[in-house]
């Protein structure tokens, strides 16, 4: 149920941008806010009890409930943010409590991790920390000030371009450096 929840929510951020563009005319955010509220819940639900796990879907439940009282178009287009300052918080708190997200991350390939492995994952981390909060204030100052379209282009495909790119680039350097260690 878990991998079901993980990946439905994993569509549903991909189509979010889309759906809100060529829905809000047509649906009311209320049923926005039903289908994210029923998703983060069943994430909620079945999340591990690893530190962190809660927290994200925590946030995003009491977003979709102002989003549903309010029924405000506007709050559909702060979703992005929120996942972005989630994930930036996800990040950060593991810089300086228990292990950092990406060597976590790195351990389920290699449990053994070097010390000098463990340095660049500290490193990955706060490259992607900045990743986020770059990502989410983007994200917030279109939803601010930008037409509907600038903000679906931006959530929809740019971000999505972007955090593509820096995964090829952290690809590329953690090849050199395993070359040179």
């Amino acid at each position: 149920m878990t991998r079901l929840a993980s990946t439905a929510l994993v569509l549903v951020g991909l189509l979010y941008p889309f759906a809100v563009y060529f829905g809000l005319e047509h649906v009311s955010p209320r049923w926005f806010a039903l289908l994210l509220a029923a998703l983060w819940l069943m994430r909620a639900l079945t999340a591990t009890r690893q530190p962190g796990t809660w927290q994200l879907p925590a946030l995003a439940l009491v977003f979709c409930g102002v989003l549903a009282i309010s029924a405000d178009d506007q709050l559909l287009r702060l979703y992005p943010v929120l996942i972005n300052a989630g994930l930036a918080a996800l990040f950060a708190h593991s810089l300086y409590h228990g292990m950092p997200v990406i060597e976590r991350l790195a351990r389920l390939q290699e449990p053994d991790l070097p010390p000098s492995g463990v340095r660049y994952t500290r490193q990955v981390t706060k490259v992607w920390l900045a990743f986020f909060l770059a990502n989410g204030s983007v994200a917030l100052l279109l939803s601010l000030w930008a037409p509907l379209s600038w903000w679906t282009l931006y959530n929809g495909l740019i971000a999505y371009l972007l955090m593509g790119c820096l995964f090829i680039v952290e690809w590329l350097v953690r090849q050199r450096v395993k070359a040179q260690a």
